[in-house]
């Protein structure tokens, strides 16, 4: 039966033709794969696709250093020689390495992030994709993990002005230390990681007992899990954590990430989850019917990536689509066996013991038993839309907002993120 939510999906031909450089595990080119089978099985009928707004540099800056987005705009490979303290200082360089179109990049998967909360806000649209999105990782003043610029954190940011709470739920293999460190002092965003954490697996942050501090004390949820988790204790870990969430904290927005190296066979992950398992936690969160921003970030096996956003799109679009995969320009691919749910199953045994998991649900729950129920936001104006829906090309920022708009725009005094520019003339003082 096809779904009767609105769905703007977001897609940027461009996106999957940047190349991190020969032997680096991510390959944009897994979104060209993934839009690919959302053509073939035709799911894109059931949606409206947008090509998106590309974010400025005073977008980027929203939560971002400005030198720090200055030095990802003017770094290239032909002149990187020059940018030897900013390279080291920015944390660029092997995870993060400069490469040809990096500040076009940055600029189209978190341009889709951003129009798609705009869209939320606007109620355009139920639910909001877009695969290009989830680089959770990056911070303020630098680069990490693969990620430069922090789509997640922006858009989110941007639903505040509407939305007294939004929730962020990361199912990626890594622990969403960026984002939850934007938000660690605040009420207003309450942040869930199921991730791997131990052995020093990166990024090394995700304790259970990260809760969050000041006004955010008890709004930051870690799940930290151990090698080999299976679906069966996933899901059943994850299903009554987010029922808790969502019965205590009660969400105007979610924002959902999935990334894909949480499946069993990824290229950089040690869990043991199938597609189908990974698509029945975003299917859960889509059952709350709150207006959804849903994101990619993680996932090294290409191919199981594709599939893994295909399964989920569909399960968003209330759709059954074939275990056969249509023909498409990649169906080499997916060879040996040609399907959408193949064995990733791997001989990684699960160290997650009964006995740990009740214990994780049990702080869990004893956590959020603190909090008030659906915390209360003073609201006041609404500060102007980042962007106009009707923006296609890059305009000058000045121009876009009067410098009466900046001033009266209000933001909260616990989210981390820099005030609007003062004029030139009061920058010297």
């Amino acid at each position: 039966m096809a779904s009767k939510k609105k769905i703007a999906y977001f897609y940027d031909p461009d996106v999957g033709n940047f190349h991190y450089g020969q032997g680096h595990p991510m390959k944009p080119h897994r979104l060209s794969l993934t839009h690919s089978l959302v053509l073939n099985y035709g799911l894109y009928k059931q949606m409206e696709v947008y090509r998106p707004y590309r974010a400025s540099h005073h977008d980027m800056c929203r939560f971002h250093a400005d030198d720090y987005i200055d030095f990802l705009q003017r770094v290239t490979p032909q002149n990187i020689s020059g940018f030897t303290t900013s390279l080291s200082r920015f944390n660029v360089g092997d995870d993060c390495p400069v490469f040809p179109g990096l500040y076009d990049f940055c600029s189209i998967y978190t341009g889709a992030s951003l129009e798609g909360a705009a869209k939320l806000n606007s109620e355009t649209c139920d639910l909001a994709i877009n695969w290009a999105g989830g680089l959770h990782h990056a911070k303020k003043f630098e680069a990490s993990g693969f990620c430069y610029v922090n789509d997640i954190v922006i858009a989110i940011l941007e639903l505040l002005k509407y939305h007294p709470r939004v929730l962020y739920i990361d199912i990626d293999i890594h622990h969403g230390d960026g984002v939850q460190e934007a938000f660690y002092l605040t009420d207003r965003v309450m942040t869930v990681s199921f991730h791997k954490f131990g052995n020093f697996f990166f990024p090394g942050t995700g304790d259970m007992y990260e809760i969050g501090a000041e006004k955010g004390k008890y709004y930051s949820v870690n799940v930290p899990l151990r090698d080999g988790i299976d679906d069966q204790s996933y899901v059943n870990l994850f299903v009554p954590t987010i029922q808790a969430v969502m019965d205590h904290y009660r969400p105007t927005c979610i924002v959902l990430q999935c990334g894909a190296d949480s499946l069993g066979c990824d290229r950089l992950g040690c869990f043991n989850l199938s597609i189908k398992a990974h698509g029945e936690c975003v299917r859960f969160v889509k059952s709350f019917n709150v207006p959804t921003l849903v994101l990619g970030g993680g996932g090294y096996t290409v191919r199981n990536v594709a599939r893994c956003w295909t399964y989920e799109t569909s399960l968003l679009l209330d759709t059954d689509i074939s275990n056969e995969l249509p023909y498409s320009e990649y169906f080499e691919y997916f060879a040996p066996d040609f399907t959408l749910h193949p064995d990733v199953s791997t001989k990684i045994e699960n160290q997650n013991s009964r006995q740990y998991l009740e214990q994780i649900k049990s702080s869990v729950a004893e956590n959020l038993r603190v909090l008030p129920h659906a915390p209360s936001v003073q609201m006041q104006q609404v500060p102007p839309d980042m962007l106009s829906m009707e923006v296609t090309t890059e305009t000058n920022p000045d121009e876009r907002e009067t410098q009466r708009d900046l001033d009266s725009r209000i933001e909260h005094p616990a989210e981390f993120m820099d005030p609007p520019p003062l004029p030139t003339s009061m920058e010297s003082t």
